[in-house]
């Protein structure tokens, strides 16, 4: 009997300040297979927590999400992103201040850019303060350290 193929899995990645809510965000969507906390946009290799949170790396906290595009659409997860934060601040997000907290998009492929420049425009119309996210392609992204995968769903959703 013929086995069906495994469907095909695809990334999106996002930074929408400390990556502990926006990972517990996506995690929640039908269709988002998983999900890891991380580092990207930088150029520092192999950062850790302590080195993002000085400045000197140019990483964002981030989220790769997988996912299913079969179930859920990179422009469904695209609303999720600006419906979970406040794209209009700089390098912060409410008390969390620092480059590692912007707003971006991170693309893996051209389609995923123009999709995601397209929902920007949508966005701002929406606001009249203007959108600060950056949308840049997709570079090497380095997982967090485990303490911070799943970090609120560890703690019942309790951030410190």
């Amino acid at each position: 009997m013929p086995t069906k193929p495994a469907r095909r899995l695809e990334k999106a990645t996002f930074a929408a300040g400390c990556f502990w809510g926006v990972e517990a965000a996506f995690r929640k969507v039908k269709g988002v297979s998983g999900t890891q906390a991380g580092y990207t946009g930088g150029s520092f290799d192999k950062p850790a927590y302590e080195d993002v949170c000085s400045g000197k790396t140019g990483h964002a906290e981030a989220v790769e999400v997988a996912f299913d595009p079969q179930k859920i659409s990179y422009r469904k997860l695209l609303e999720i992103f600006w419906s979970i934060h406040d794209p209009t601040q700089v390098n912060r997000q409410g008390a969390d201040i620092g480059s590692q907290y912007r707003s971006a998009i991170f693309c893996h492929s051209a389609a995923q850019k123009r999709f995601a420049k397209a929902s920007l425009r949508d966005e701002q119309k929406k606001r009249a303060k203007r959108i600060a996210t950056q949308i840049a392609k997709a570079s090497k992204f380095w997982r967090a350290e485990e303490y911070h995968q799943r970090y609120l769903e560890k703690r019942d959703g309790v951030c410190f």
